[in-house]
């Protein structure tokens, strides 16, 4: 798809804005979704004359980690394009990657007689996970012949770089989480999937053990859980894909890393969404493309909080009327996937979407929801399709073939 876009490209001056509500879409609890329970006057009035629809971003029934639903939204093939996840969270966190590197994604955890009892140690504050962070990089700076870079997140995230001396096989990191998922089981060990990355598996056992001895008197975070094992991968840019310049709004790290990744500007943005909606409006004459991560509605998702994820929608859709103001040519309003409360995590569900444009049909939805998006004019369809679609209402795309 991209191959074919990029032969198509025309440039003008128009503004495309992507917002991405993460974790959107979810599921009935009581008879409504969390979408339909939300006041959300804003959404619906700009449902009913925009193109709704429901798009998958991997395929049907397979549940989407946050890279690859963000990646698809961008319109690589997350199949094709395997990211891993530590990558995304060292980018986003100012760390430089090189081909000698893995990077890792990790949470703070709270375990109890060898069990997890809290995956996230209780979403710790910030500046305590500064703090943890410190601490653990003063203690652990080097395992045999490896460097080891450790870096801050948000609440209990953080991330790891293992520095090699040599540049690294392809499939170095193909290593097991060791996060189970599921509070009450053992870690599990980083286990190799190949020969090749039985190394880095036995620096990141090394490390674990070293981490666990600095980290065993704090109350919440007294462990670590490892996840996404990554090495950085060969895909296009952004700009050389799309021929837009392009700016990522987004205050939690592993969005900006995502974005950094393929090239777009990602600065660090502080505060809340209306603090991102600022930032856009001051940046908004310097960029073609506009991406802006709105994080909370997925967190009350895997939280299990019905009334918190719908507080959140209703939160941005206060905010609405603001990004509206700006004009864009196109909007776009989603989600990266679904985080359906009564799941309390990641599902294969189709994800709801508005796409406001000079040239759609509108009138089919009364509300934006996933039943009436279900109605939409766009129908289900696969999440790569998204920004051809965007650059077609906004004239960027020129006629194919004779």
């Amino acid at each position: 798809m991209q191959q074919i876009i990029n032969s198509l490209i025309q440039k003008n001056s128009s503004k495309i804005v992507l917002v991405v509500l993460d974790g959107l879409g979810g599921l009935p609890v009581n008879g409504k979704t969390e979408l339909e329970a939300a006041d959300t006057p804003n959404l619906d009035a700009l449902a009913r004359t925009s193109a709704c629809g429901l798009h998958i971003p991997v395929a049907p029934g397979i549940t989407p980690g946050s890279g690859p639903g963000h990646l698809a939204l961008f319109g690589y093939d997350p199949v094709a394009c395997p990211i891993g996840r530590g990558i995304l969270e060292a980018l986003g966190l100012g760390m430089e990657i090189r081909k000698t590197d893995v990077a890792v994604r990790c949470n703070y955890s709270t375990i109890r007689d060898g069990a997890i009892q809290d995956r996230r140690a209780g979403r710790i504050p910030t500046e305590q996970n500064r703090l943890l962070t410190a601490k653990l990089q003063k203690a652990v700076t080097k395992i045999d012949d490896v460097n080891v870079m450790i870096s801050a997140g948000m609440e209990h995230r953080f991330a790891v770089r293992f520095r090699f001396p040599e540049a690294l096989p392809p499939d170095s990191a193909l290593i097991a989480d060791t996060d189970p998922q599921k509070e009450g089981l053992m870690p599990l060990p980083p286990k190799a999937a190949t020969g090749n990355a039985g190394r880095v598996a036995a620096v990141a056992e090394k490390f674990i053990e070293q981490a666990s001895s600095v980290l065993k008197n704090e109350e919440k975070a007294n462990f670590l859980l490892m996840r996404g094992f990554s090495t950085m991968p060969d895909i296009p840019m952004f700009g050389e894909a799309y021929g837009m310049k392009a700016l990522a709004i987004a205050t939690y790290p592993m969005y900006r890393g995502l974005a950094r990744l393929i090239e777009m500007d990602a600065p660090i943005v502080e505060g809340g969404v209306a603090d991102e909606i600022n930032f856009l409006k001051k940046n908004y004459d310097k960029y073609d493309f506009f991406f802006l991560h709105v994080k909370k509605i997925d967190s009350y998702g895997e939280d299990g909080n019905f009334e918190g994820k719908k507080e959140r929608i209703e939160e941005f859709d206060a905010l609405l009327p603001d990004i509206l103001a700006i004009k864009p040519d196109v909007l776009i309003i989603t989600g990266d996937h679904s985080t359906p409360v009564a799941m309390s995590g990641h599902s294969w569900h189709p994800v709801p979407i508005i796409l406001k444009g000079p040239y759609v049909y509108g009138g089919f939805c009364e509300k934006f929801s996933e039943r009436e998006c279900h109605r939409g004019e766009l129908g289900i369809f696969p999440s790569v399709h998204i920004m051809p679609l965007a650059m077609a209402n906004a004239m960027r795309l020129k006629k194919f073939g004779a």
